[in-house]
């Protein structure tokens, strides 16, 4: 019978706040540099050892917490954080647990570290695999200095995450591209950093060539992925968005859909907008104009620095406003 707790946090629901998935990628199946991968059966290593460290070996006795396994997959976006951590699920025959944190954070005050306590026995209840996607959301730096009451709520969400990573006995994976973000006290309870960078040209090609289906995806005689890889430094989600841009641009071409084929210059067309709509974004979202510093705790400081200067050249023009009333008082006793 499933537990009131998972079906109230799973279900499909207005506010789903967790979804429960079943991992179907493998290891063998994902494409990454040498050295992300070592890393990665590195992490993987520790998890088949934590029943003979803590229990054979009788650390577990002398650490009763901090025995989960927190990992950190760092890296720019479409590098394969998210397949992976469903690949070491799988690769441990457990569910994935993902937590929306979109939903999972409230806007009633106190809720969202109850949402998150929630996820937690969720996942000890299903004995799943706990991943946090975009973790800088909820795992960024405590404010300091002037808090305000949204900042009370943060501190107390990141304090209540703390807490239960540090009680936590399962496995809980963070991805974020945003690792400079993190509360520096995340650093002792995370126990490996999984840093996922850009495919290689060899990566590249392979990346390429899984994306089509070997027997039922129509390719014209001039496709060469070599050349691709070659020309095109892009992640493997961006290679999967051009694949598809690519084929719907081969499939609206007209004549009958038998003598359709993909051709060379689709995949080039679909990885030049593939590359141009990134340039639109970072011109649109990273721009340095509003806040140039790192961090959301700088541009609070920011904020707070333009309203000091914007009260105090208020009351100095109060300050002059009632001078020049009182002057004008004045003149007209004279008077």
């Amino acid at each position: 019978m499933t537990s009131p707790l998972i079906s109230l946090i799973t279900s499909f629901t207005s506010r789903r706040i967790a979804e429960t998935v079943t991992p179907e990628w493998t290891l063998a199946e994902v494409v990454l540099p040498p050295q992300t991968r070592r890393t990665l059966e590195q992490a993987l290593a520790q998890v088949h050892h934590h029943s003979l460290i803590f229990d054979r070996w009788g650390l577990g006795k002398h650490h009763a917490s901090g025995r989960g396994l927190a990992f950190n997959f760092a890296g720019p976006p479409g590098t394969g954080k998210t397949i992976c951590a469903e690949a070491i699920a799988h690769a441990l025959g457990k569910k994935l647990l993902v937590v929306d944190y979109a939903e999972a954070e409230s806007m009633w005050l106190g809720q969202t570290p109850k949402n998150i306590v929630a996820t937690f026995r969720a996942a000890v209840e299903q004995n799943a695999v706990l991943f946090f996607d975009e973790a800088a959301a909820i795992a960024t730096r405590r404010s300091t200095g002037v808090i305000l009451p949204h900042d009370r709520e943060s501190n107390l969400t990141i304090n209540v995450l703390l807490r239960e990573l540090e009680a936590f006995n399962g496995i809980v994976i963070f991805a974020t591209n945003l690792a400079a973000n993190f509360d520096p006290a995340f650093k002792r309870r995370i126990r490996t950093h999984v840093l996922f960078e850009m495919p290689g040209v060899e990566e590249r090609e392979r990346i390429w060539r899984l994306q089509i289906h070997p027997k039922k995806t129509p390719l014209a005689l001039d496709v060469d992925f070599r050349r691709l890889a070659e020309r095109y430094v892009v992640s493997g989600g961006d290679i999967k968005n051009a694949v598809i841009k690519a084929a719907v641009a081969a499939a609206a071409e007209p004549g009958p859909d038998l003598s359709k084929r993909i051709c060379q210059r689709h995949f080039e067309c679909a990885t030049e907008e593939v590359l141009s709509a990134q340039a639109i974004m970072q011109q649109s979202l990273f721009a340095e104009s509003v806040f140039p510093s790192a961090g959301p705790a700088s541009g609070w400081r920011m904020v707070e620095a333009r309203w000091r200067t914007a009260i105090i050249m208020a009351l100095a023009l109060a300050g002059i406003a009632f001078v020049a009333a009182l002057v004008a008082v004045a003149l007209a006793l004279l008077r």
